[in-house]
């Protein structure tokens, strides 16, 4: 199976680093506005999900209707809080493993992008020192939102790979299923119930990088 592998796709908030905390703190200021109270435990619903995704599935919550205007605008104001709030980032934030697994795939020649859902991930990785590693970046703007596979499938094209050359990895249920829906080898990270659909799963990157630099 890792004999294979020629490219490896990164997730990035709960994989690279942790932004998840920041992602719902910034939704939760936007629902509230809307008169909406979101639960902790539904930050699990917005995991590895596109931010017009998001908003739909907390008005779905809320039961609230709003304009596609609206919609647009409110898209922005969390983005604008979610900024605010990952602005002092820098490589103190990059999670334990990432930079020497990077620096493994390197020396072995495998090929290494972002397959995010986060229009904010070239700015992440350029503010966590890491920008250098990554030979290909997925624009999500052209691709349909996890659980669809188009993200995963986009890296593996650019590189003119096949799917059994491919892994990602990924700490959302969505971001999983997205990878398997690929067919593509996929790690988790986290809790192995949502993660119930990947071949792999590890409690952190950190461990998913030492057992991974012995097979790839």
């Amino acid at each position: 199976m890792f004999n294979k592998i020629k490219c490896v796709i990164f997730d990035l908030d709960g994989v690279i680093t942790e932004t998840s905390n920041q992602h719902f703190e910034a939704w939760q200021a936007m629902a509230q506005k809307l008169g909406i109270t979101l639960e902790p435990s539904f930050e699990e619903q917005l995991k590895g999900v596109s931010r017009q995704a998001s908003l739909e599935r907390i008005l779905a919550y809320g039961q609230k209707a709003i304009s596609e205007e609206d919609k647009v605008r409110y898209q922005a104001e969390k983005n604008a809080h979610y900024q605010r709030l990952i602005a002092s980032f820098d490589e103190r934030q990059l999670f334990p493993g990432v930079d020497s697994l990077l620096s493994h795939l390197k020396t072995k020649g495998i090929k290494i992008a972002l397959g995010s859902a986060s229009k904010n991930g070239p700015t992440l990785i350029r503010a966590l020192g890491i920008e250098q590693a990554f030979d290909y970046v997925v624009d999500p703007n052209t691709c349909a939102s996890k659980p669809a596979p188009d993200i995963f499938l986009d890296a593996m094209k650019h590189f003119n790979l096949t799917p059994q050359e491919c892994l990602g990895i990924e700490d959302a249920q969505a971001g999983v299923d997205a990878i398997k829906r690929a067919g593509m080898v996929a790690i988790g990270i986290g809790d192995p119930t949502p993660l119930s659909q990947a071949d792999f799963v590890f409690p952190t990157t950190e461990d998913a990088a030492q057992w991974l630099m012995s097979k790839l």
